[in-house]
């Protein structure tokens, strides 16, 4: 196994302490996600097994698809067609009518929804101090988001975050939050880990700095924890009292699009940032949060969605890479509401009434940067190509809008930028990082956060 995959398998643990790093709690956590996933099947009535998912491992029997020529037909829903079959003509039935039903059929069938109840966040700046970034001095402030848990004490919630924007600048700047780790929790930090894909470019906090603009670091798992042990923990836990989810609660990537927003809360508080922009990004399950955040928080001036794949950008309806049978194992479910359980078991992703093109078109008029690695790097399991029809079926709606849609329809060369429109998409040639395309996503940014 290479170094940057231990790494991303690495990053995909949970739990901080050394205890994850045994095989005994890595089996607890395995079944006591198990035990959770079969509670909500029970809930929700089923009792056949959840269809298999294809296995990521080309070598295996049953291999996931990575072959266009083997993608099957499927039709999509139209984003512009209401529920009771009219067309939408106009941005006041998009915002009044068909806007509404989307985000009643992303919550109640697949992301889960906010419960009413959530408590109140106080955020505490722990300290502040003059530092650097490579070359580049910065004030960098750690906060934390202190969950009122005073309904049910037994559970704790500390939201982590970090702030950091260029020093002796006494104007509020522009500011990308980024779904990562603020201490790597898993001993000393490969330094540039990820940067070692470009090496001879400066990395992602050190390319914002340079162009006047800041970065704010918010650690997910702080909010909610990565599987389906956690779930009655966390902000989910808390909100729940320590009980079961029931099927249209939400799930982890909807718990970690709350975190997001509580951040901007704390930045309309903060002199040092610019509320009026404000971006989102992530790469992975990361990316996938980061699109659900955009699509659900109008406060989001930008996105940047990296290597999202299934329950991302990538269309559901490709059965090339990741499927919804993954989607929807004891592995993954804890990502989504109870209820998308049904799509891998009594249900199909026919039967589905959205898919990723319609989580897109939630987030215009904003712009949004679609971006992915190399097939020969990356590999083929997120699905680049679903990710790149998804954003042109989105375009519609932006056009709609009066906003433009992807420059092209036909699938481009890797490292084609299309970015002449509101929705973006680029593919670099390296792996699963967003790394390289973060100078094509900053110069599509400057085109919108003028200075």
């Amino acid at each position: 196994m290479n170094r940057f995959l231990i790494i991303c398998l690495l990053s995909a643990t949970s739990l901080v302490g050394h205890a994850q790093f045994s095989q005994a709690g890595r089996d607890s956590i395995y079944n006591v996600s198990k035990q959770d996933h079969q509670q909500m099947k029970d809930q929700l009535g089923i009792s056949i097994s959840n269809r298999p998912g294809p296995s990521g491992n080309p070598n295996d029997p049953n291999a996931a698809n990575t072959d266009e020529d083997n993608v099957r037909a499927y039709t999509l829903p139209d984003p512009l067609t209401l529920s009771n079959g009219g067309k939408v003509e106009s941005s006041e039935e998009w915002s009044e009518k068909r806007r509404p039903e989307l985000v009643e059929l992303f919550e109640s069938e697949m992301y889960g929804r906010l419960p009413q109840n959530i408590p109140a966040v106080t955020w505490k700046v722990t300290s502040v101090k003059d530092t650097t970034i490579g070359n580049f001095p910065i004030k960098e402030k750690r906060l934390s988001g202190i969950v009122d848990n005073s309904g049910y004490p037994n559970i704790k919630v500390e939201i982590e975050l970090l702030l950091a924007t260029p020093a002796h600048v006494s104007k509020s700047v522009p500011t990308v939050v980024h779904f990562g780790f603020i201490r790597w929790p898993f001993g000393p930090r490969p330094e540039q880990s990820i940067s070692l894909l470009s090496p001879n470019e400066p990395d992602w906090k050190q390319q914002l700095i340079s162009r006047g603009w800041g970065y704010a670091i918010l650690n997910p798992t702080s909010v909610q924890l990565d599987n389906g042990a956690g779930l009655r923990q966390g902000i989910i836990g808390l909100v729940n009292k320590g009980e079961y989810r029931k099927p249209d609660d939400w799930g982890a990537l909807r718990a970690w699009a709350w975190g997001a927003s509580r951040v901007i809360d704390y930045f309309e508080t903060d002199q040092d940032v610019d509320i009026d922009r404000v971006a989102i990004e992530g790469l992975s399950r990361y990316g996938k949060a980061a699109l659900v955040a955009m699509a659900f928080e109008p406060r989001f001036s930008l996105g940047f969605i990296g290597s999202s794949g299934a329950g991302g950008a990538k269309i559901l309806r490709r059965n090339l890479g990741e499927q919804v049978e993954n989607l929807a194992s004891s592995a993954e479910y804890h990502w989504f509401s109870g209820n998308f359980i049904r799509y891998a078991s009594t249900k199909t992703v026919d039967d589905l009434p959205i898919d990723a093109h319609e989580l897109i078109a939630l987030c215009a008029p904003r712009p949004v940067f679609i971006s992915a690695g190399s097939p020969f790097v990356e590999g083929s399991w997120i699905d680049a190509k679903g990710s790149f029809l998804a954003g042109v079926h989105a375009g519609p709606v932006y056009e709609l809008l009066g906003k433009r849609s992807l420059a092209a329809d036909e699938y481009p060369f890797l490292g084609t930028p299309l970015i002449d429109g509101e929705i973006a998409f680029r593919q670099h040639a390296g792996a699963h990082s967003n790394g390289p395309n973060w100078s094509t996503w900053i110069a599509w940014a400057s085109r919108y956060w003028k200075n």
